[in-house]
């Protein structure tokens, strides 16, 4: 059986806190591949995001020299609200080898309660929980800790340097701060 994380967001950009999270749990798990897995809409986000187009090109781009990282576009091809329940229902049913391993923030395993379907979710996958400070990794439902280093970068905070003209170098790969310099992303 394949051992695959996913690691879902909105990317907006994608940064080396990303990278070094996918990085740190597929060592740590020694899992085969992590999945980078943009949402279309997140349903605990109502802001407006980047294109999806965008968002799965720097997606590309961070992880083009990344042998055990690839992206996966399978909740953006069913425009709609994402719930991690179907999500999983159908990557299990499109690889049904392979064992998936969702990776969420301390900042999300409070809230695991009140996911859409949680009790039948945990059947079908394993929850990979990556500490984060100031957010306890406690919860009544199976979880597995990995430790990463802090790195503390938000998208948002990259949006907002890149509006105020400040520099990113060394908050994201320099094929995503190419990519977002040649689209014009993020200056306004």
């Amino acid at each position: 059986m394949k051992k695959v994380g996913i690691l879902g967001g909105t990317f907006d950009p994608p940064h080396y806190g990303h990278l070094l999270i996918a990085d740190d749990v597929r060592t740590e798990l020694q899992l085969d591949e992590i999945w980078f897995m943009p949402n279309y809409i997140p349903p605990h986000k109502d802001k407006k995001v980047t294109d999806h187009v965008h968002r799965v090109n720097m997606l590309h781009a961070a992880v083009a020299n990344q042998p055990h990282f690839r992206v996966e576009t399978i909740e953006l091809e069913r425009k709609e609200r994402s719930y991690t329940y179907d999500t999983i229902v159908l990557l299990k049913k499109k690889h049904p080898h392979t064992i998936f391993y969702f990776i969420i923030g301390g900042d999300m395993v409070e809230y695991l309660p009140h996911w859409y379907r949680i009790d039948e979710l945990v059947q079908l996958v394993q929850f990979v929980g990556v500490k984060r400070p100031g957010y306890s990794l406690r919860t009544s439902y199976p979880i597995i800790e990995v430790d990463v280093p802090v790195f503390a970068v938000s998208s948002s905070l990259i949006r907002e340097r890149i509006q105020s003209g400040k520099s990113v170098t060394y908050l994201l790969p320099e094929a995503v701060q190419l990519y977002i310099k040649e689209n014009r992303l993020y200056e306004t």
